[in-house]
């Protein structure tokens, strides 16, 4: 999460020469991209970019992913790729498809809590609420739940454009949770 927010702008860094722990007081720089929400899960993670320089999300990956693997090779004593291919990123060209990606990623660590509710469905809705918003490596924590430091990572601005309130948001969530089965049904 910490490297969310530090790879987000135009300055340089070099997390071995800097004490992590006071990351999100660092100068980045000029923001790259607006990061409008994300979900981290173990194996994979979703973003919802907002490019606001030009070459923004692609210099943003880069510094993310290139950051991360070096990380994650120094915490395991490795060397080499971590990543298999490329980042894939799709371009919303409609309000409609615009909406309709914050719930998926913020429904993506439903899996976690209940790992066949797309087809089975969700037997507690109120308890996989409470675990959507609780999940702390999520943006939907910090659209509907406590204030913490992590919510400097967001511009909530970009999303609240489409949305009336966070309500609305999770308002979404809670209908995908209901017709999940149905739609799953159907396209098989």
């Amino acid at each position: 999460m910490k490297l969310l927010f530090i790879s987000n702008g135009t300055n340089s860094f070099d997390i071995n020469a800097e004490k992590i722990e006071d990351v999100y007081e660092w100068n980045r720089g000029e923001q790259l991209v607006d990061v409008c929400a994300y979900s981290l899960l173990t194996n994979h993670f979703h973003l919802l970019l907002k490019e606001i320089r030009e070459g923004g999300i692609s210099k943003f990956m880069q510094k993310l992913l290139t950051a991360y693997t070096m990380y994650f090779n120094a915490m395991n004593e490795r060397s080499g790729s971590l990543f298999q291919g490329t980042y894939r990123a799709k371009h919303m060209n409609t309000d409609n498809y615009f909406k309709h990606i914050p719930t998926y990623i913020h429904l993506n660590h439903l899996d976690i809590f209940e790992p066949n509710w797309k087809i089975n469905g969700v037997k507690d809705k109120e308890a996989a609420k409470r675990f959507l918003i609780n999940y702390k490596y999520s943006s939907l924590y910090d659209y509907l739940g406590d204030e913490r430091i992590e919510n400097r990572i967001l511009s909530q601005n970009s999303l609240l454009d489409i949305y009336d309130s966070a309500t609305e948001l999770l308002d979404n969530i809670h209908d995908w949770m209901e017709i999940a089965p149905e739609l799953n049904a159907l396209t098989k």
